[in-house]
This record gives C-alpha cells, sequence and structure tokens, in this order.
C-alpha cells in the first residue's frame, strides 16, 4: 500500500511541476506574442482556470506528501520526503502571500479597466513564479529520490 501511495505522490507532484513549468515557460511566452491585447485576455482567462484548479492540487500534493512521511517514517527516504514537504509547504505559503494577490487583481482585468501598471504586476507574477517552479521541481525531484 505504502508504494501505490509514493508513486500515486510522485505522479500527482510531478504532473503538477508539469503544469507550472508550461505556464511559466511555454503558455505565458505564447500569451505575450499575441498581437494587441489578446495575450493579457489569454492571462487573465488562465489566471481564472488554473487559480480555481491549482489551489486544489497544491493542498492535494502537500496532504499526500505529508502522509507519505508519516506512513513511511521508519523507511529510507523518509528525510526526503520530509524535506518535500517543507518544500511544498514553502510553495503554498508563497502562493497565497506573493502570487493570489496578482492573480486576483489580473484575472479580472480586460483592455478596458487594466491598470497603466499591469504589465510591470504580470512580470512581478512572472518572476515569482519562476521561483516557485523551482521549489516545486525540488520537492518533485526529492519525491523521486526517496522512491529509490
Amino acid at each position: 500500500m505504502l508504494n501505490a501511495l509514493e508513486v500515486f505522490t510522485t505522479v500527482v507532484v510531478g504532473l503538477m511541476v508539469g503544469v507550472e513549468f508550461s505556464v511559466a515557460f511555454v503558455m505565458n511566452r505564447i500569451f505575450d506574442a499575441l498581437p494587441e491585447d489578446s495575450g493579457q485576455l489569454g492571462r487573465a482567462h488562465g489566471g481564472r482556470m488554473l487559480g480555481a484548479v491549482m489551489p486544489v492540487w497544491y493542498i492535494t500534493s502537500l496532504v499526500l506528501s505529508a502522509v507519505w512521511a508519516i506512513a513511511g517514517r521508519h523507511h529510507d527516504g523518509a528525510g526526503l520526503v520530509v524535506t518535500a514537504g517543507a518544500l511544498l509547504i514553502l510553495s503554498v505559503v508563497m502562493s497565497i502571500l506573493l502570487l493570489v494577490p496578482i492573480n486576483n487583481r489580473g484575472k479580472t482585468w480586460t483592455p478596458e479597466n487594466r491598470p497603466e501598471d499591469w504589465k510591470e504586476q504580470m512580470n512581478r507574477w512572472d518572476r515569482y513564479h519562476y521561483v516557485r517552479v523551482a521549489v516545486i521541481i525540488a520537492a518533485f525531484t526529492l519525491l523521486v529520490a526517496a522512491l529509490a
């Protein structure tokens, strides 16, 4: 049963990393290259869509990692899982304090109501997101290493 939990947790976290990596290095670059206001509208729609899904995914990943850490506390790799869990906690805290406030504003913007500094706010969100992606990649890497 523990093996199934380990694999399931690793897959869930890995898929989350893939989505967030894609947002950072694929989707936002595509949005930024679109003509006129299309990119800003795409980011707003993405913020609404992923803003509804990702909190559940982050919390689920964190809970699964915690369950794995508790269930496997006497097995090799337990320290790696605990460290991965700590990194996932950091990613949730970063999200709540840094990214969600910007996302909550950005998902309501249209070309008619966006603030003058909307691009700067999106660039700030991107910078925070790059750090968060690095944190969750590190967590995923530790979970994979704990499987061995």
